[in-house]
């Protein structure tokens, strides 16, 4: 196969995907050096497009890359007035007294938001700072320098045929070159991914582990909303079956967040993480405030839990990981948003006094020790025990000590458990079909709960189906003859999206993949208990097409 040229572009520093933490690292860069020249590269046909979040915001983030935020209009306009905590059981519900927390929990002085809609703002800032911003590029490849360094990047390669060949329309994309590269691909990103493997960034370092986070928008009776006004939940329906919880959040113009997060290192692998979700909202409490309204949107994305000691290396030569690519949420608080902006600007900041002294293609590890010594390290350190308590020993437990644990960490800087280990991946926490009851699950009733594929229309998502599917196995024996033998198909209940199905052709069973359906979760990267499932990013502008997630 003839190799295929390109044109090459250069720039001081190439960022791929316009989330919070890419972003504020354009953003930052731009206030250290109005010369500097930077692009930013996003898979979605806009900015916002793919980001999904809760979101309840700590703007300490932007206090520290942009503290006039308010001033600039950005779209932070509904401050948390109330913050609830239910223990849930089938028919009825316990609240759980906040006094007993310690302040790190506390979700005063933080803003309820699209994260979306914040993406998109903060992209508007960075244009008028002279940021050049390409959505609709979805970035294939890395490129390699001479020495083994990340120079730069593929992106905008469109119009393969369905068998990976150049159809008609074939347009080979561009090589962006940068004296440094910054992946801020989200969670699990492919780029990413293949750095983290080249350079052995996880070596010494804990299991990543993972969550999968599913989100409605409802419209719903002015009577019964709360402006403002936040909710969790723990307990029912998971009950034992899986850690995760949920959330409540009132933002304006009559609308809720309805969200649902799964643990991902379920060991039955008849739990089915959307079912949970939809059962979720015929608890009574949730019913009788959803009752009357329309959910107007749904999404689902995979959230990074592994924590403080499951962050990779985050430098390599020449590439920096920013955000969600390292693992920067903090459980118990259900944020990473915050840490996510502060370590842009931290990454920024490096690259600035690197190119200043005249480095390029080199690690940066200022943006290393920045990261762990700094504010997000230390909002992770604090809480680092609660999610392997919550893995090992239950919810009850997590309560209990990891409530005490974050005491102990918040007012001594030490804790009784030193850091608890998670042990394995959310793949290899997946146990055999056999040791475990089926689930029964009730139909969705097409008022409160959906089906999977009705739900997906309201996700927007579209993928150009000539293409070739970006969900690769690496073996196509497997998930029949051992992961439906061995696991009963789990795929086909983890998706959230409805992306995989097992059907029956001439006599045999056969594996189905739907990409088209895909929302670019990565769950099924993720929690695959044979690990062949391997996901990439489709074309350009393709997926989901999210509003104000």
């Amino acid at each position: 196969m003839a190799e295929i040229e390109r044109e090459a572009m250069e720039y001081d520093v190439v960022i791929v995907g316009a989330g919070p933490a890419g972003l504020s690292a354009a953003i930052r860069l731009k206030q250290l050096d109005a010369d500097c020249n930077i692009v930013v590269l996003e898979k979605g046909s806009e900015v916002g497009a793919h980001i999904l979040s809760g979101a309840v915001l700590d703007p300490c983030g932007l206090d520290a890359l942009m503290p006039d935020w308010k001033e600039k209009g950005a779209p932070l306009n509904v401050p948390v007035i109330e913050d609830n905590f239910y223990a849930l059981g089938e028919s009825g519900e316990v609240r759980i007294p906040n006094f007993p927390m310690p302040p790190l929990m506390s979700n005063h002085g933080n803003y309820i938001v699209s994260m979306g809609n914040v993406c998109r703002w903060m992209a508007e800032q960075a244009e008028e700072m002279g940021v050049e911003i390409f959505p609709g590029m979805a970035c294939s490849e890395i490129v390699y320098g001479d020495n083994g360094e990340v120079k730069g990047v593929v992106a905008g390669e469109m119009g393969r045929a369905s068998d990976g060949s150049q159809g008609p329309n074939y347009e080979p994309g561009m090589e962006l070159h940068g004296k440094y590269v910054f992946l801020s691909e989200g969670v699990r990103g492919s780029l990413s991914k293949q750095v983290i493997e080249k350079y052995d960034l996880a070596k010494g370092k804990e299991p990543q582990k993972y969550g999968l986070g599913m989100k409605e928008i409802w419209e719903i009776d002015p009577a019964k909303h709360k402006e403002g006004s936040v909710t969790h939940t723990m307990g029912w329906p998971l009950g034992k079956k899986a850690g995760g919880g949920s959330f409540i959040y009132h933002l304006e113009n009559n609308q809720v967040y309805v969200g649902f997060v799964v643990h991902l290192g379920y060991k039955n692998p008849h739990v089915f993480p959307y079912m949970e979700f939809q059962q979720f909202k015929h608890h009574p409490m949730v019913a009788e405030l959803l009752e009357g309204g329309k959910r107007v949107a749904y999404g689902a994305r995979a959230i990074t839990e592994g924590g403080y000691q499951s962050m990779p290396k985050m430098v390599a030569p020449g590439v920096a990981l920013l955000g969600c690519s390292v693992g920067m949420v903090n459980v118990p608080r259900i944020k990473g948003n915050h840490n996510a902006m502060l370590s842009g600007k931290a990454a920024a900041e490096a690259a600035h006094a690197a190119i200043k002294a005249g480095r390029s293609g080199d690690e940066l590890p200022d943006y290393e020790k920045d990261v762990r010594e700094g504010a997000i390290g230390q909002d992770l350190f604090k809480v680092r025990n609660v999610k392997p308590l919550w893995s090992k020993y239950g919810l009850v437990a997590s309560l209990a000590i990891g409530g005490f644990d974050m005491w102990c960490n918040t007012l001594f800087n030490f804790s009784l458990l030193g850091t608890m280990h998670h042990g394995m991946n959310d793949a290899e926490a997946t146990e055999l079909a056999s040791k475990h009851k089926e689930i029964a699950y009730p139909k969705p009733d097409g008022k409160l709960s959906f089906d999977r594929l009705t739900n997906v229309a309201f996700s927007f998502t579209n993928h150009e189906e000539s293409q070739p599917a970006h969900l690769t196995l690496k073996d196509a024996s497997v998930p029949v003859d051992v992961n439906l033998a061995k696991y009963a198909g789990p795929s086909a209940r983890y998706c959230p999206a409805g992306v995989y199905e097992f059907v029956e052709k001439d006599g045999k069973d056969a594996f189905v993949i739907n990409f088209q359906n895909c929302v670019h979760c990565k769950t099924c990267d993720i929690k695959d208990p044979s690990q062949n499932i391997v996901w990439t990013t489709p074309q350009g502008g393709d997926g989901p097409n999210y509003p104000n997630m």
